[in-house]
């Protein structure tokens, strides 16, 4: 495919996340789109979205885990809010861009997606009246509808990839662990009927 110059990521952004969604049938509140949008543009950025590492002065992806413990003992509401804002972005952002990497470690995508909808939700319950009645309802959209944003960033992140067959048991493991529609869409269309299964309460 070839490539084509955009004149502005953040437009490319908007364009794609609202194509992806409207192929989905999902419909997102305008102020919540224009977030993803915000947070898409500032990960394109690998120094946003990466930390350094003080003892190798590497960059790397803190854990979700060790995130989300220094997010509930930060000192002061507005270090907590930050840091769950920042769980919860992260994990939008690599389930979103990054779910082929699921299929080959230990870390599924449904932690990621139970952490950033907890971490979401947190904050739309904390939510101070100085951030307003907006974010409230952005944090609480995308705590309701992550992994139907986690479908949208798919298929931006998929939109020049050619699926094989060894892409068939990831596809199906991605829609038993997310109950995804667009997994289960690309495996008709790779000649698959996924069953019906019981799936973890942490899908939801």
């Amino acid at each position: 495919m070839a490539i084509q110059p955009v004149a502005s990521l953040k437009e490319f952004f908007r364009d794609a996340l609202h194509d992806a969604l409207s192929h989905q049938h999902v419909e997102f509140d305008g102020e919540t789109e224009h977030y993803v949008v915000n947070l898409l543009t500032l990960f394109s950025v690998a120094d946003a979205l990466f930390e350094r590492d003080d003892g190798s002065q590497r960059s790397r992806l803190k854990p979700l885990a060790l995130m989300l413990g220094e997010a509930l003992e930060a000192p002061t509401h507005e270090a907590r809010f930050r840091g769950l804002q920042r769980l919860g972005d992260v994990s939008l952002f690599i389930a979103g861009f990054f779910s082929a990497g699921f299929a080959r470690k230990l870390v599924d995508i449904d932690y990621h997606i139970a952490m950033g909808g907890r971490a979401y939700g947190t904050l739309a319950e904390n939510c101070s009246p100085a951030r307003g009645r907006t974010m409230r309802q952005v944090f609480a959209e995308l705590a309701a509808k992550f992994t139907p944003m986690v479908d949208a960033l798919n298929e931006i992140s998929e939109s020049s990839y050619q699926h094989s067959d060894q892409d068939r048991l990831r596809l199906y493991e991605l829609w038993v662990k997310t109950g995804s529609e667009r997994s289960r869409t690309l495996l008709r269309k790779l000649g698959l009927e996924p069953a019906p299964v019981a799936r973890s309460p942490l899908a939801h």
